[in-house]
């Protein structure tokens, strides 16, 4: 079962979702993708799951605002923050019962911790698992683009320059028409040892949906944004963490931190891999999920429901 619709969220933006599956599937995974990117990044995964058997889950892969086929946003609504909102809208609507796993690339991994982070007691009582594909919970703490400090310095201050024009150029999608020539340096940016052409062509068609506004307005929240503690507080959920050891924009260290603050998690580096791990590593990533959502499917309400509790009585609901 395959079917396309759009959510109006509570600020009159719109969602366009893709949805796999039943709607009493045993589990739900909702799939976000990563900056500038859309929802085709998850091809691959998604057709592993449809062949997971009798017990496969329902898929719920959306764009996030801004992106693929989403409705624009507003400039001040182009923060982590507000994704973290859309993404409880989105469970709330698509799976208002049982288990959930969240897979997030990227911007769609800082996302799922925006989520945890402003309703943590709905977050512990609904997701049964987590995977956390080239992303960081640490900003740009660890970024230095495969360069040396100093150049990295450089191309870090020329980026949030020209992010900040990009933010005030509206809804266009112009660059559209020089993505070829920047295929070069899309590929060196995002891609390691070893790619193919479709999955470069996945990835720029991706870019190229972005609008300038959504390029540049959501790259200050991105570089801001410190969630460690947010995932410490989560407990013993199961977490499957992955990154590329040539990955230039999440590298390794920020993988080990999310791991680290996660005591379920199992970190995971691929040798040669950059940052589209979903696309140049798409069988390992696969596996990934698939054992994720077994664990979830294993799971029981009184265990979300423990893990909820735990939460209000640690505080941390108020202070989110």
């Amino acid at each position: 079962m395959y079917e396309q619709s759009e959510l109006t969220l509570a600020d009159g933006v719109t969602l366009h979702v893709d949805a796999y599956g039943p709607v009493g599937a045993p589990v739900t995974v909702v799939l976000l993708h990563g900056w500038c990117l859309d929802r085709r990044t998850w091809h691959h995964q998604i057709a592993a799951l449809r062949r997971m058997g009798p017990g496969r889950p329902r898929i719920i892969a959306p764009d996030t605002r801004g992106h693929g086929r989403s409705g624009s946003t507003r400039l001040p609504s182009a923060t982590l923050g507000q994704l973290g909102d859309d993404l409880a809208e989105v469970v709330r609507y698509y799976a208002p019962h049982g288990p959930v796993v969240l897979a997030g690339h990227s911007m769609g991994g800082m996302t799922i911790m925006e989520y945890a982070h402003r309703h943590p007691v709905e977050f512990a009582g609904r997701v049964a698992g987590l995977v956390f594909v080239s992303t960081t919970a640490e900003g740009h703490a660890h970024t230095r683009y495969g360069l040396s400090p100093r150049l990295a310095a450089l191309m870090r201050a020329g980026e949030t320059i020209g992010a900040g024009v990009l933010a005030r150029s509206g809804t266009w999608r112009p660059h559209r028409a020089v993505l070829p020539a920047l295929r070069p340096a899309l590929r060196w940016l995002l891609f390691g040892d070893q790619y193919d052409d479709d999955a470069l062509r996945v990835t720029i068609n991706g870019v190229g949906s972005a609008s300038l506004r959504s390029i540049g307005g959501f790259r200050a929240s991105i570089g801001d944004q410190q969630r460690l503690d947010t995932l410490a507080a989560l407990g013993d959920v199961p977490a499957a963490v992955l990154v590329g050891d040539r990955d230039r924009l999440t590298p390794p260290a920020c993988a080990r931190s999310i791991a680290e603050a996660l005591p379920g998690a199992e970190l995971t580096i691929l040798p040669g891999a950059g940052h589209m791990l979903m696309l140049e590593r798409h069988a390992e990533v696969s596996a990934a999920l698939a054992g994720i959502v077994k664990r979830a499917a294993r799971s029981t309400t009184a265990e979300r429901r423990r893990r909820a509790k735990r939460v209000r009585r640690s505080g941390y609901d108020q202070a989110a």
